[in-house]
């Protein structure tokens, strides 16, 4: 029964042991992105800017487009228009009576009423055509100067990822080797959930001066004599960061005064 107990303390220690390893290799993996700094995030964003500035592009070269046809319209308009005025005017000069003069006269007045429209319609197209040539000229303005910066943030970016890429590398593929070792999927899933949010990416943290290492709330005497012990896996009832003894995660303290 003894040799029972002491075995699944063992097996408790090494996990914690390893749990505790693979928490300083990602802590040194969360340093090297800290070195990236914002730069993916403004590199993604940039990209983002600029993808939406050459729909705005798109978006008002095809009303350009649609405002030329109209416009074309319009004048077509105005053609056939002439062409009537013309064809009435020489009616006009046949006519037996009153009434078909009277009927041509309020056609011509018609047909000039409508190249009038027309010509209004055709001054509204032509100015909303140089509005949006306008803003084109504006936007690709704003976009040279975004994409002058994206090229130098990515080159900014490749040269700091080409200076960590191997350290990196080589530190996830220990983290990768290392995750077996703690042989319990439930406390390595609980140990990732605990570091995603924590905003210092720790998962578990030794106990320092009888205080969590992560929260620095006091911890009862009882439950750090539990943690001594390394029976079992205890959390801090505070953080619900998983907790290890200092010796046992090889950590030296600094004596107490």
């Amino acid at each position: 029964m003894a040799n029972e107990k002491n075995e699944q303390k063992a097996t408790v220690e090494q996990r914690l042991k390893s749990l505790y390893q693979l928490q300083t290799i990602l802590s040194e993996i969360d340093r090297i992105k800290q070195i990236r700094g914002e730069l993916p995030v403004e590199v993604k964003d940039l990209e983002d800017e600029i993808a939406g500035l050459n729909t705005r592009i798109n978006n008002h070269t095809r009303d350009i487009e649609e405002l030329q046809q109209n416009l074309a319209a319009e004048k077509e308009k105005i053609a056939q228009a002439d062409s009537l005025i013309a064809r009435y005017k020489e009616q006009i000069d046949n006519v037996r009576n009153n009434r078909e003069f009277d009927l041509l006269s309020k056609e011509i007045e018609f047909q000039t009423l409508e190249i009038e429209l027309c010509e209004k319609h055709i001054y509204e197209y032509g100015r909303a055509i140089e509005n949006k040539k306008s803003d084109i000229a504006a936007i690709r303005e704003v976009l040279a100067d975004r994409n002058h910066t994206l090229a130098e943030k990515k080159e900014e970016l490749s040269e700091i990822v080409s200076e960590t890429k191997e350290q990196e590398e080589g530190l996830r593929a220990k983290a990768k080797a290392l995750e077996p070792k703690i042989n319990d999927e439930r406390l390595l899933a609980a140990f990732k959930r605990i570091r995603k949010n924590a905003r210092n990416g720790l998962g578990i943290v030794y106990v320092e001066r009888n205080a969590c290492g992560g929260c620095f709330n006091r911890i009862p005497p009882q439950r750090q004599a539990e943690i001594k012990m390394h029976k079992k896996v205890i959390v801090c009832e505070y953080c619900g960061r998983i907790m290890i003894d200092p010796e046992l995660a090889g950590v030296a303290l600094p004596a107490s005064k």
